[in-house]
């Protein structure tokens, strides 16, 4: 089906040319699942958009060949390239809200696509994109087509992407990342649902993945790319078990699942022994009976129900659940960023609820609590170096000589590992793990006891998130800081946490140390989460 032959792509910077894809080769055949897996430039997307020709102004294909069904996509004309695009070759995006218009009803988006390609006319479209609808099995479908992309979660927008691409019966589907930001549950009845129907109507498909379990999972061959190369390929139980390349190997070693440790994630010269970290039997937070009620339109929403949790000094607490079960408002109030309806959470034995959070950054406890966000990128002002960011909560705190400032920083850049000569860039001038070194160099300025971790690896490469694990595992051993580590990531969370929080619809169904959660889940909803998370096959030894 289609034949890519010596590929390359490069981009035009002002710094000169940068080869993004460097001759590689492979082919895909009728029927064949694909799975493209590297780190974040390593060239996949790139390869991806290639094929598509919908790369970025500056990009080019450089050299090379990319035969679909006997058709040259390199040489031909626009006027047939959009054609192709949605009727022979579609294409799932990392971000579902991204790639949809956010001021147009859902329905009227698949619409566009149908009347594009001919498969619709004025008057069956609409029933068409219902029906759409109703093949990725959207519940009230007709109700579902006049929604706009705002009103509708994260894995039902990904859901309206899906029929988008498939509105058209394309006989190849590239999905790139298309469960990046999806709780573990969302994610699997995402990508069972993408597997269903290409299997059922006889398609072809690439998934573009970092997570090694999701690619073992859901394709028949794998590709691993580095730096622009092919370094190895093959059916996903040989590459996985065996991997013959270095890097296949240290992907492979960083890729948190049951029965590693958290050191055991980095290259072998890069573990250093973890020193110890002491859990005291005082407590430092004590939530009890927590609420969050919200006014819907047909009566009161409870975010969060009647939630009781305690964490203590140099303890790690993992707070997991699909996405809305209550997570990220629980840490919300928890960190004062939002009022609670009812319910006490004290701190040392003092009760922050009664503290207004709008008056709470400007309290004494403020600097003792402290949140690390999901974004690296979004939480970091793109106007302010990394200097400025991790000097701004300094500064709030009270007055600092320039050169004390200036020390601080340094010394506060030297202890998440984030090179000094790094500290006068800019975000966009940053990789994904210095700016997450930033965020958290910014939270324990002002030397906090509770810090609360908000997916802070979630769009992280396997290696990178493998470094800033055992850096939050060595700051906690170091500072004696407790943490709430909120995720959706199981295998993560079992790495770092000694207890672990299950909550669902905003109650909490199973608390316990990790292991027993883990190892010998109680409630069938815990048990639900653990199946769902996907694990790539075990390597096996040298030896």
């Amino acid at each position: 089906m289609l034949s890519i032959s010596d590929l390359s792509v490069a981009f035009k910077t002002r710094r000169g040319e940068v080869n993004a894809v460097k001759g590689i080769s492979f082919d895909l055949a009728n029927g064949e699942r694909l799975g493209i897996v590297g780190e974040s430039g390593s060239g996949k997307s790139v390869t991806s958009y290639a094929l598509m020709r919908i790369l970025d102004a500056g990009g080019h294909i450089k050299a090379g060949a990319a035969t679909y069904g006997g058709i040259d996509l390199r040489n031909a004309a626009e006027r047939d390239m959009r054609d192709i695009r949605g009727r022979e070759i579609s294409m799932i995006f990392q971000n579902p809200r991204a790639a949809l218009n956010p001021i147009r009803k859902v329905g009227h988006q698949i619409e566009d696509v149908l009347r594009q390609h001919s498969r619709a006319t004025r008057h069956d479209a609409k029933q068409k994109a219902i029906a759409a609808l109703e093949a990725v099995k959207i519940r009230d479908a007709a109700a579902r087509y006049e929604a706009y992309p705002f009103e509708l979660s994260g894995g039902m927008c990904q859901r309206i992407v899906i029929a988008i691409a498939l509105a058209c019966d394309p006989k190849l589907l590239i999905a790139d990342e298309p469960t990046t930001g999806l709780d573990i549950t969302t994610q699997k009845a995402v990508m069972d649902l993408v597997n269903d129907l290409v299997t059922s109507r006889g398609m072809s498909s690439i998934l573009i993945t970092h997570d090694l379990g999701l690619a073992s999972q859901y394709c028949d061959r794998i590709v691993v790319m580095k730096d622009g190369l092919i370094v190895e390929q093959g059916d996903p139980v040989r590459l996985f078990t065996k991997p013959g390349h270095p890097y296949t190997r240290k992907l492979m070693d960083a890729t948190p699942r049951r029965g590693v440790s958290i050191r055991s994630l980095l290259p072998e010269e890069d573990r250093k022994p973890l020193a110890p970290h002491t859990v005291k039997d005082m407590p430092l937070i004590e939530v009890k009976n927590l609420v969050k009620t919200y006014d819907g339109k047909s009566g009161p929403v409870h975010a969060v129900k009647d939630v009781s949790f305690t964490i203590r000094e140099g303890q790690s607490v993992g707070l997991v659940g699909e996405s809305g079960c209550g997570k990220s408002t629980t840490s919300s109030m928890l960190v004062r960023l939002l009022d609670s309806t009812s319910g006490e959470i004290l701190y040392r034995g003092q009760d922050l609820a009664k503290i207004p959070s709008a008056g709470f950054a400007r309290h004494p406890l403020r600097s003792k609590i402290q949140m690390v966000f999901q974004d690296a990128t979004d939480s970091l002002n793109p106007r302010h170096s990394a200097r400025m960011s991790i000097a701004e909560p300094l500064k709030r705190m009270g007055k600092m000589e320039a050169s004390a400032l200036s020390a601080r920083v340094e010394e506060l850049a030297t202890l998440v590992g984030l090179p000094v000569h790094l500290l006068d860039r800019f975000p966009h001038q940053l990789s994904g793990g210095q700016k997450a070194r930033v965020g958290i160099a910014r939270a324990i300025a002002p030397d906090p006891d509770f810090l609360i971790l908000d997916e802070p690896t979630a769009a992280l490469d396997v290696s990178i998130q493998a470094v800033v694990l055992n850096l939050l595992a060595d700051l906690r051993a170091r500072l004696g800081i407790s943490y709430l580590f909120v995720s959706h990531d199981l295998n993560v969370v079992r790495l770092l946490c000694d207890q672990v929080i299950v909550m669902r619809a905003g109650e909490v169904v199973e608390i316990g140390p990790a292991e027993q959660v883990m190892d010998n889940p109680q409630h069938d909803y815990t048990k639900e989460l653990l199946s769902a998370a996907p694990q790539a096959p075990k390597r096996k030894s040298a030896a």
